[in-house]
């Protein structure tokens, strides 16, 4: 397979598509923006943002990559890497966007399976994320990818341009997604399940509750239907404060736990963990 940059950016402030001009996108009226040293660009415009830096933060995004590089969620990317190659129609021009992509883990995992596979196809490639941080480490990962600052609620994209959305445990936004979503363009999700990461929680919330998820009733009032629906669970141990810590930091458990819980899970130097996650295929009608 191969593996493009995409050419179906499209500017934030009218919706034009974006050209590239020395180390510039521009639109046909003549608004631009600067590719950074580090190959992302960022089309995020002020109006746009709900804090002065939204997203995940520095700390959240270096301790994301450290754990994840681990390979501790390695049957989650596998697993991913799986479900999208199955949906990846062999022959022609086919774009993909992960939408809310962090630090780059899962998409950089896929890209490496895809690149040595015998798909008979060519695959232009989007990292969006609303975190400056988090992009500026996934650009760090695989240059063929079009790296951009960006908000999943108006992506910078296209209309119907895009064939495949990832949005793994990130910010759905249904009206946003399928204004780019081609015509039976597929979204693909990745959540936690009732038992993700109990042990954790157990320690650091006086009490745990169970989550529940509602999204697919709004998705099928947008205009998508259900194709495929898989859990995966499986259980590690975690050795040593460091890693323990990496844990909680990336997660938004951090911030929400009680200054005793964070207190208690910063002494751990042993955890057993469970890794409940569920994969959700949607089609665009």
């Amino acid at each position: 397979m191969n593996i493009i940059q995409a050419h179906n950016l499209a500017c934030p402030i009218d919706g034009g598509v974006l050209s590239l001009m020395d180390r510039q996108l521009r639109c046909a009226n003549g608004h631009s923006f600067d590719i950074a040293r580090q190959g992302y660009v960022n089309l995020l415009p002020v109006q746009h943002k709900r804090s002065k830096q939204p997203g995940d933060s520095k700390a959240m995004v270096l301790a994301r990559k450290q754990f994840l590089n681990t390979g501790i969620y390695a049957p989650v990317a596998n697993k991913l890497t799986e479900i999208v190659i199955a949906q990846i129609s062999d022959g022609g021009d086919q774009c993909l966007l992960d939408a809310g992509c962090g630090e780059g883990y899962y998409l950089d995992t896929l890209l490496k399976v895809l690149k040595d596979s015998d798909v008979n196809a060519k695959l232009s490639v989007i990292g969006l994320d609303i975190s400056k941080d988090a992009i500026i480490q996934s650009a760090k990962r695989a240059i063929q990818v079009s790296w951009v600052v960006g908000t999943n609620r108006q992506p910078p994209v296209k209309k119907e341009s895009v064939d495949i959305i990832l949005c793994l445990f990130g910010f759905l936004s249904f009206d946003g997604f399928n204004k780019i979503l081609k015509p039976g363009g597929k979204l693909i999700q990745l959540d936690p399940g009732p038992g993700h990461l109990k042990e954790l929680r157990e320690i650091i919330y006086p009490e745990v509750k169970q989550g529940v998820h509602a999204e697919l009733p709004s998705a099928v009032k947008t205009g998508f239907s259900l194709v495929s629906s898989e859990a995966l669970r499986f259980e590690s141990e975690l050795t040593g404060n460091e890693i323990i810590n990496q844990l909680l930091v990336m997660t938004p458990h951090f911030y929400r736990a009680s200054k005793a819980g964070r207190e208690a899970a910063a002494h751990l130097t042993r955890l057993k963990i469970t890794i409940d996650v569920n994969f959700r295929v949607l089609e665009k009608a």
